[in-house]
C-alpha cells in the first residue's frame, strides 16, 4: 500500500476562462518540473498517483471528454505532458476541493495514504482549499512549490504561506519531494 498520494489537480484544462492567460504563464513553468514529478512517482510503489479535475459544469463529462476537451483548448501544451495514464486514479470534482464531493477520501484511506503532496493549479483556489481539507482529515502535508501554478502571485505566495504555517504543510520543491 501506498503511503505518500501526489495528486494532481486540474491540469486538463481548455484554459478558456476570464484568468486564462495568467494562469497559463505561471503553468508554463509548473508544467516540466511536475512532469517529471509525476514521471518519478510512476516508478515508486510507495507513491499513489491521482488526477482530480474540474468538470467545467458537465456533470455527463467523462475522463475522456475532459482529457479531449483541454487537449483542444487554447494551450494543448501545457495538457499533454500531464495527461493521465490509464492505469492511474481520475476523479472529477465540481468545486475549489479535491475532497469535496469526490470520492479522494475513501480512496486515500481505503489505500492506507498518511501523506498527499498537492500539485497542478490553482495555488490560491483549488490548491489551498483542498490542503485544508486534507489538513482536517489529519493527512500530513507536501507542496511543492515549482508544480502549482497561480492567478495572482502575491495570492499565491500567501496561500503557500497559511499552508505552511496554519496547515502544517513542508513548501518545497519538486527535486526534493519524492
Amino acid at each position: 500500500m501506498a503511503t505518500t498520494a501526489l495528486i494532481v489537480i486540474d491540469m486538463l484544462s481548455p484554459y478558456d476562462h476570464q484568468d486564462a492567460d495568467l494562469l497559463a504563464k505561471s503553468a508554463e513553468e509548473v508544467v516540466p518540473p511536475l512532469a517529471d514529478l509525476v514521471a518519478r512517482a510512476r516508478r515508486r510503489d510507495d507513491v499513489d498517483l491521482i488526477y482530480v479535475n474540474d468538470n467545467h459544469g458537465d456533470f455527463a463529462a467523462t475522463r475522456e471528454t475532459i482529457q479531449a476537451r483541454a487537449r483542444e483548448g487554447r494551450r494543448p501544451d501545457l495538457v499533454e505532458p500531464l495527461l493521465p495514464p490509464p492505469d492511474r486514479a481520475f476523479l472529477t470534482k465540481v468545486r475549489h476541493s479535491a475532497f469535496y464531493g469526490t470520492p479522494l477520501e475513501y480512496l486515500l484511506g481505503h489505500r492506507g495514504v498518511e501523506r498527499v503532496v498537492l500539485t497542478g493549479q490553482v495555488t490560491e483556489q483549488c490548491i489551498l482549499y483542498t490542503a485544508l481539507d486534507a489538513y482536517v482529515r489529519h493527512y500530513a502535508l507536501k507542496i511543492p512549490k515549482d508544480c502549482v501554478a497561480h492567478i495572482h502571485p502575491e495570492l499565491a505566495d500567501a496561500a503557500l504561506r497559511m499552508m505552511e504555517r496554519n496547515m502544517r504543510a513542508e513548501v518545497t520543491t519538486a527535486a526534493e519531494c519524492l
